[in-house]
């Protein structure tokens, strides 16, 4: 079993810019995309938790890219656990062009999110749920 999660697409017109490669701005949104997949699948209780009051705010996000995607490449996004600390959970994300039975890395990139909970009218720090860090597990 690979140590990540992975997320596959293809991309699409909507996705480039006047120059015809993907915008920026959608490997960030990928990576949002990707973070809910994997609780929808491997921690679908943390949706309960979430409507119970439970946020997941990002606090850091970026993407280092290496070379250019366009309309029609398939896509995998792969993310894996980097660490856990307190309230925070950081990720890694390796954006792969899958072409001809190769993969060639394009970008990469980076997110950690924080765990808070609405306590009279203010925001506190919570633990990451033990629901989340289970799930977590295998992908780091």
């Amino acid at each position: 079993m690979p140590n990540y999660y992975e997320m596959r697409l293809v991309v699409g017109f909507e996705e480039t810019n006047v120059v015809g490669n993907v915008y920026f701005v959608n490997h960030l949104r990928w990576q949002g995309r990707c973070r809910e997949l994997f609780i929808k699948e491997k921690c679908p209780e943390l949706l309960t938790e979430i409507a119970d009051g439970l946020y997941l705010a990002t606090l850091h996000c970026s993407c280092d890219y290496f070379a250019e995607l366009n309309a029609f490449d398939e896509v995998a996004v792969r993310m894996s656990l980097s660490s856990v600390k307190q309230n925070r959970v950081a990720m890694k994300f390796e954006y792969v062009r899958l072409k001809n039975g190769s993969e060639e890395r394009v970008a990469f990139g980076e997110q950690e999110i924080a765990c808070f909970k609405r306590e009279n009218g203010q925001m506190e720090a919570t633990p990451v749920p033990s629901a989340l860090l289970v799930a977590l597990e295998p992908y780091a």
